[in-house]
């Protein structure tokens, strides 16, 4: 899984969008209620403006500048290649030693 190429992972107009206008609105909405501010309102704020975002990222995403295909979906462990499986169960097993160890 480590190995998954994804050409558009984090890497579209609105997914930016969105992250750089929910840390504004939080830095503000936090600042305000640093110096004093009324806390109810300033969270409201930046609820509402993360909202707002929200919806505006959803919209840039129709018009084309969000993720493209879909996303892809992991395999269920019965799905997976034998290869898969063994690691998997090993660090299964590695993990269930190291509880046992320790108790």
């Amino acid at each position: 899984m480590a190995d998954e190429q994804h050409e558009d992972h984090g890497n579209t107009v609105a997914a930016w969008f969105l992250t750089v206008t929910w840390i504004a609105a939080w830095s503000i909405a936090a600042l305000a209620i640093i110096l004093g501010k009324d806390f109810v309102l300033w969270t409201a704020v930046a609820l509402g403006a993360s909202v707002v975002c929200a919806v505006i990222s959803g919209v840039m995403k129709k018009f084309g500048l969000g993720r493209t295909s879909p996303r892809p979906t992991p395999p269920m462990p019965e799905e997976r290649k034998p290869d898969q499986r063994d690691a998997a169960g090993s660090a299964e097993d590695n993990r269930a030693s190291a509880a046992a160890g320790s108790s």
